[in-house]
């Protein structure tokens, strides 16, 4: 059984501890940590899309964030990113090459194989810069069928227009948008 923080609308921890799936039964507030990897090819900025397991009881075979996770009890945001990454991806990295661009509050009411499923997150999002090709990352099967670059301008669009299967949230790419528009770069 996975166990979380139960944490503030800021994301701090209050003190109590739940698990995961009373956690979105109830609908308490919890962490989780979102990571989108970007590369530069031919000019333009590239974003990482993880396409879910066929298998996954939320968003089957939809495209995802590059790599996210719920935060264990205890842990913290960028340790958590950073075994998300490993686990799903197979890629590592360094706390230090995590950006943060903001914090993003979700509220959702679903059902899923006629469970009522009410998700109160709290997330950072992180962008990582990462020339990767596919074929190099180590996908975890029961979470990842595939991984897939694609240009940020046309994500943003096939996202915003739903012309592509996705579970993304335009907000989030929005967050990338101004921070690229900013200035944000390698480091």
């Amino acid at each position: 059984m996975e166990f979380l923080d139960i944490v503030d609308e800021n994301g701090e921890p209050s003190g109590g501890i739940i698990d995961r799936e009373t956690a979105h039964l109830k609908g308490i507030r919890h962490r989780t940590s979102h990571l989108w990897l970007l590369r530069r090819r031919g000019g333009s900025v590239q974003i990482l899309l993880q396409k879910r397991a066929e298998n996954k009881a939320s968003y089957p075979a939809c495209y995802d964030i590059s790599s996210a996770g719920h935060i264990p009890a205890g842990c913290g945001y960028v340790p958590s990113a950073l075994r998300e990454l490993k686990e799903e991806l197979g890629a590592d990295a360094q706390a230090d090459e995590l950006i943060c661009i903001g914090r993003r509050t979700i509220v959702s009411d679903e059902i899923f194989f006629g469970k009522e499923f009410h998700d109160r997150q709290v997330s950072k999002v992180f962008v990582l810069w990462r020339d990767m090709d596919e074929a190099e990352f180590s996908l975890q099967k029961e979470e990842v069928d595939s991984v897939r670059w694609m240009d940020f301008d046309e994500c943003f669009e096939s996202v915003s227009n739903n012309t592509i299967r996705h579970c993304i949230a335009v907000e989030e790419l929005m967050m990338i948008k101004e921070y690229l528009k900013n200035g944000g770069d390698m480091l």
